[in-house]
This record gives structure tokens, sequence and C-alpha cells, in this order.
């Protein structure tokens, strides 16, 4: 069971860290991200933000993944 489970953390992990960075290219290229005078807005923010989250999580399950082929 740990096995099984360390692959679905490891699969969250690269699932995350390859899904985030394209998506973070489109939220910066995006019209909304800035305003007028060049400035980002909070649509930008807020979306860092979550994909900060999304990155920590993911970086998370790879450690918790990895202990549990090691310890497990």
């Amino acid at each position: 069971m740990t096995i099984v489970l360390s692959i679905l953390l490891l699969t969250n992990a690269a699932f995350s860290f390859i899904v985030w960075p394209p998506f973070m290219k489109r939220i910066a290229a995006d019209e909304r991200s800035t305003d007028a005078e060049g400035n980002r807005t909070k649509f930008y923010t807020v979306h860092r933000r979550l994909i900060t989250i999304a990155y920590v999580l993911a970086g998370i399950s790879a450690v918790a993944g990895a202990a549990g082929f090691i310890f497990g």
C-alpha cells in the first residue's frame, strides 16, 4: 500500500511541475495581468500566489512520495 501511495504522490508532484509553468506564462501574457501603466494587477498577483502554493504542495508531495519509497 505504501508503494501505491508513494507513486500517487510522485505522480501528483510531476503533474504539478509540468502543468503550472505553461499556465503561469499564459497568465503573465494575459492583458488582465497589467494595467494601463504596465503595473501588475490583482489578477496576476492572485494567480501567482495560487501557483506558488501549488508548487509548495507539489514539493511536499514529492518529498513524501520519496520518503515512502525509502522508508516504507
